[in-house]
């Protein structure tokens, strides 16, 4: 079995290193504001030695940034593009048009047509394939999928439960995998849910046949920030963990 690292947060480490994050842009805003510090933190990620790389693309959607989205879009792939090593891949993130841990307030199938513009953006600015993340509405997992796919670039869907797996079960998660790798999603992943809680979800998607990844929350919730940095002592219990999510595929 071949294991690929994907690269780790953005809003996280834009945070330790000392640029504040706000709503509703939040990363997002690090593309025009801080793109030296953008690419040094993609840098350091290749230095990690992940070869998977997502562009600082989750928030660049004209809810959160409005008639600037697209320009940022580009740019943030740009930015990616030019920090990592040519045998790197750039995947370009795209995530719910609300918050991903409020699927009650989801547009559903009626968000196809921004994800429609997202999918083309990235498709445009070269990415090798999609990701969308972060989804916990099946609904509007499928129609993101379903406009990725219309790009004909390889695309990855990425669940979350919430950060206390409260949102899904791992059989309702496991059933949203199973609509989209039936429309011809390539992986399927799960992630922000907390490290300690996210072992049954990755056991759930291993029984649908295809490539899994798992992308846990490794630090603490904080009010202000969404998620606050966590220490090196938290970090080796990660890798302990993520050991188990690689033997189950």
């Amino acid at each position: 079995m071949t294991v690929r690292i994907l690269d780790g947060a953005i809003g996280t480490e834009l945070i330790a290193r000392g640029f504040d994050l706000d709503a509703p842009a939040w990363s997002a805003r690090a593309i025009e504001d801080a793109p030296d510090l953008l690419a040094r933190i993609h840098a350091d990620y290749v230095g990690a030695g992940a070869s998977l790389h997502t562009a600082n693309t989750f928030r660049t959607q004209p809810l959160a940034l409005g008639k600037g989205w697209a320009a940022a879009l580009r740019a943030a792939v740009d930015i990616a593009r030019d920090a990592v090593s040519p045998e790197c891949a750039v995947l370009g993130s795209m995530a719910p048009i609300h918050d991903c841990y409020r699927p009650d307030l989801s547009p559903g199938k009626k968000g196809r047509a921004q994800h429609r513009e997202v999918a083309s953006a990235l498709a445009n600015a070269g990415c090798d394939a999609l990701l969308c993340e972060t989804f916990a509405n099946g609904a509007e997992a499928v129609v993101a999928v379903e406009e990725a796919l219309a790009t004909g670039l390889p695309v990855w869907l990425s669940l979350t439960a919430g950060p206390f797996a409260e949102l899904l079960s791992p059989s309702q998660l496991a059933q949203i995998g199973r609509d989209a790798v039936s429309n011809g999603v390539e992986r399927l992943l799960v992630n922000c849910i907390a490290a300690t809680q996210i072992g049954p979800y990755v056991d759930a998607i291993a029984a649908l046949g295809v490539p899994l990844g798992a992308y846990a929350n490794a630090g603490r919730e904080d009010e202000a920030l969404g998620w606050g940095a966590t220490s090196p002592r938290a970090a080796e219990a990660y890798a302990d963990l993520a050991e188990r999510w690689k033997d189950a595929g």
